[in-house]
């Protein structure tokens, strides 16, 4: 299974590392990653192996989150299935 984390906000020192070791805490492990900087603004599209998770999907997301508010970030995750179904045409 995966997970489609999504990272926006303003741009500042040790973005990925953070949330790549969120991840890493939380037993997900990144296997895809995109990233760009548009002036001070900061995307990022990654895509995580949620197979080894040591809390639920759920937490997973929330810690995310949480994680994202601390730092000024809009972190999001989607499960696969959820975002193969949404962009389904």
């Amino acid at each position: 299974m995966k997970a489609v984390i999504t990272v926006t906000g303003k741009d500042s020192m040790g973005i990925i590392a953070g949330v790549a070791g969120k991840c890493a805490e939380l037993g997900a492990n990144i296997v895809d990653i995109s990233q760009s900087v548009l002036q001070e603004y900061f995307a990022m599209i990654m895509l995580a192996d949620i197979d080894e998770l040591n809390v639920d999907f759920a937490q997973f997301v929330d810690e995310l989150e949480a994680f994202g508010e601390q730092k000024g970030l809009s972190v999001q995750a989607m499960h696969e299935d959820i975002f193969n179904t949404m962009h389904h045409i």
